[in-house]
């Protein structure tokens, strides 16, 4: 049954003598400078300017010995990839055969060379080794299980688990050394003249890399997930000739596999689910009549996020007012309620619909000088181009949707609660920034196309700490999908 309810929700070692560096947040005229303190001074990291667009891939390697074993690998070089392993690599090979490669750096250990080498494939370019691409150093840890860590070392291993930027192992902070090597490895990627580059490396080394880029401290550590083979896509757009470029996270841990399948998250199963669906592409619309309904292409989008969400029993879905969302809506409902018969489930599933006014964004935008709709959040940094009262309000709107979508998600009736939102692209981007405990000047630094699904993980309960799981996965719209190393506007390529 679909009830309709209105107005809100109702029913590379790096040592520093003396001092332990601390990491932190830069806050903010510029987002994408990193800051790294001692308690006597203060260094701003600013990235090389570059020439032209730039756009990095970074992937991790396919499952390893050691990681069907369980045991901590670190930068030791004694695990292969498994059967497994190859196939996920076989699999991001085909997920990126249609797309072209300037340049490709690795990990030179044996489990990302070999991933890399699958997916590189006949290319003609050559792969560069880079030593600051291992994955990172835990030293004793590395070869441990997890009961052997916890046996041998106690206190130290549960400060590995619970709070990772502030563990130390032999006179070392393995993540906060992580961070200075991640930040090094951009000058050396952003300066090679390729405008489309594949970085193949780990786990921890792609936390880092994407965490950086962004401007985020080591706190940020197991939030932005990183599965075996999964794909993560930053763009970098030149401001000019002397200063920093505008860095966007355009795609996070786009995985062989449906980004909705059962796993864990920072290292704990997670019983809640936040599924953000960016409604399909809307018609043109004229200024008497905003309010448009789908294309063909938004009713396909529509339908093919159905279809992938069907793997998934969702408790309710929550939409914006628009049109638009509320087809969107309507189509994950059905085909929800539509289990049984399309052979998904064996009982009924009963869906709740519900709208949510704070999720509608479009009259904001229509208050601004920019015109928003027809292309402008098709291509990464779009938020950037408004005026700041337009995101100001955006961001403040954003916070009290996130704030009614947890107390939904807090609902103890039952133990698994899977919830789906829909809405406009900026609202979304707003939400993984509440999410991330940012502030509005983060918003251009997130791109979602129409269509897309980005999940957010809660582990620890709605009350803890969000975990990305993926941003702007769009492997289920299959034809209609871009290739990673082409721009969303006019298939202009990297």
């Amino acid at each position: 049954m679909i009830c309709l309810t209105t107005p809100g929700l109702l029913s590379h070692e790096c040592s520093f003598p003396n001092k332990s560096p601390r990491f932190n947040q830069f806050k903010r005229r510029n987002p994408h400078f990193v800051i790294i303190k001692s308690s006597s001074e203060k260094s701003e990291n600013p990235f090389p300017p570059i020439k032209s667009a730039k756009r990095v891939v970074l992937v991790r390697h396919g499952q390893s010995t050691w990681n069907e074993e369980g045991r901590i690998q670190g930068s030791s070089n004694y695990s292969v990839l498994t059967k497994k392993g190859e196939s996920q690599a076989e699999t991001s090979r085909q997920m990126l055969a249609n797309d072209t490669f300037d340049v490709c750096f690795n990990s030179p250990l044996n489990r990302s060379k070999r991933t890399a080498e699958i997916i590189w494939d006949a290319r003609k370019e050559a792969m560069i080794p880079e030593f600051d691409l291992r994955e990172i150093d835990l030293y004793s840890f590395q070869g441990l299980l997890k009961n052997e860590g916890i046996e041998k070392y106690g206190e130290e291993f549960r400060r590995w688990q619970k709070d990772a930027p502030n563990f130390e192992i032999d006179g070392h902070y393995p993540v906060r050394e992580l961070w200075v090597r991640a930040r090094n490895c951009w000058d050396k990627i952003l300066c090679h003249e390729g405008e489309s580059v594949l970085v193949v490396a780990h786990n921890a080394i792609n936390q880092a890399l994407v965490a950086t880029a962004m401007g985020l401290g080591t706190e940020y550590f197991r939030v932005l997930l990183q599965s075996n083979c999964g794909v993560s896509v930053l763009d970098f757009t030149p401001v000019d000739d002397s200063e920093s470029p505008h860095i966007c996270l355009n795609r996070l841990n786009q995985t062989p596999k449906s980004s909705i399948a059962p796993t864990s998250s920072a290292g704990r199963k997670s019983s809640k689910q936040l599924i953000i669906v960016c409604h399909g592409n809307v018609e043109a619309t004229s200024p008497n009549s905003p309010d448009g309904p789908m294309n063909m292409l938004g009713v396909i989008q529509s339908q093919k996020t159905a279809e992938l969400l069907l793997d998934l029993k969702v408790t309710s879905v929550v939409c914006s007012p628009r049109i638009a969302s509320i087809d969107t809506a309507t189509t994950i409902s059905k085909v929800q309620e539509g289990a049984v018969c399309l052979g998904a489930d064996t009982v009924p599933r009963l869906v709740e619909m519900k709208q949510l006014n704070e999720l509608e964004v479009e009259s904001i935008f229509q208050q601004s000088r920019t015109d928003p709709i027809e292309s402008s959040f098709l291509h990464p940094g779009w938020l950037n181009s408004f005026e700041d009262q337009v995101t100001t309000d955006i961001w403040n709107q954003s916070g009290k949707a996130w704030k009614s979508l947890l107390d939904e998600l807090s609902d103890e009736s039952e133990g698994e609660r899977n919830l789906v939102v829909v809405g406009h692209p900026a609202v979304h981007i707003a939400l993984i920034g509440q999410c991330l405990n940012l502030t509005k000047e983060w918003m251009g630094s997130f791109h979602l196309d129409a269509g897309s699904i980005s999940v957010i993980d809660f582990p620890y309960g709605p009350s803890g700490k969000g975990v990305i799981r993926c941003v702007n996965y769009t492997a289920h719209l299959g034809r209609w999908s871009i290739p990673v190393t082409k721009s969303s506007v006019d298939n202009e390529e990297f």
